[in-house]
């Protein structure tokens, strides 16, 4: 079988570099498009340069070629437009963009509807993994006889525009699910009074160049249990994306997630 034809969607951002760096070296790909916005002041570089791999005589643009596959880590206002016109032209989509609201994930979930699309506020696997792992702890501490206390910490580096994390988020949406809580806490200040039962709280941090790590506390009284997930460098989600991007790329239209990459 011959190669999948692939594009990076935001190419010069800190994740479209990796990915780059990555799929230029991995035997299963040809990259043919590097994209980023048309105003975007590297537009006309040699995207493989901007990565650090040297000349792949792939210029960014911002015009999607004929692919059997793109990968999105953009922000919400490109990931619509990008969908939009994937759904046009039957190309797959696998997009990590996080911080959209709910209409624009709708957007992005009617895409699914003429083409394979995988939505993941994470692509690290282990990450993936852990939310597993939190959704079955959950699961099993519901209706607990003393309650049990969900705490959300996330970190991530000092560029990171939104908070908490897509995929503390997404840890909370499964978790609520499980014990059945419908309050949300994004941190505390003040005389707050004691803790209600039914809340899951969330903390983000944001220091350095942290590429991110979430903690999920489950508290009982007398004992608590932590699942800790944490990246050392951008890797992990790159390599995570193109998995993703390997699967999806002989899928039938539908909506997809890093579930059934894992084979969850």
């Amino acid at each position: 079988m011959g190669k999948k034809k692939l594009v990076i969607h935001g190419a010069a951002g800190r994740m479209g570099q990796r990915l780059i760096a990555l799929a230029s070296a991995d035997s299963r790909w040809e990259l043919v498009g590097a994209l980023e916005s048309e105003n975007h002041p590297r537009c006309g570089e040699d995207a493989g340069e901007i990565a650090g791999v040297g000349s792949l005589r792939l210029p960014i643009t911002a015009s999607l070629p004929e692919a059997d596959v793109v990968v999105d880590f953009s922000v919400p206002d490109a990931t619509i437009a990008l969908a939009e016109e994937c759904s046009e032209r039957k190309i797959r989509l696998v997009t990590a963009t996080t911080g959209l609201d709910e209409l624009q994930l709708q957007t992005v979930r009617t895409a699914s509807e003429q083409v394979a699309v995988l939505w993941a506020p994470s692509m690290s696997l282990l990450v993936n993994l852990t939310m597993k792992l939190a959704e079955t702890a959950g699961a099993a501490l519901a209706g607990h006889e003393s309650g049990v206390d969900v705490e959300i910490i996330e970190r991530h580096h000092r560029f990171k525009e939104d908070a908490p994390s897509g995929t503390a988020l997404k840890f909370g949406e499964l978790i609520a699910a499980a014990v059945d809580s419908k309050k949300q806490v994004h941190g505390r200040e003040g005389q707050v009074g004691p803790r209600s039962a039914d809340e899951i709280g969330y903390h983000a941090v944001r220091v350095g160049d942290n590429p991110g790590e979430h903690t999920i506390v489950f508290g009982l009284l007398g004992e608590t249990l932590e699942l800790h997930v944490s990246a050392t460098n951008r890797d992990a989600y790159a390599s995570g994306a193109l998995a993703a991007a390997n699967f999806l790329a002989d899928r039938d239209p539908g909506w997809y997630g890093m579930n059934d990459v894992l084979g969850f």
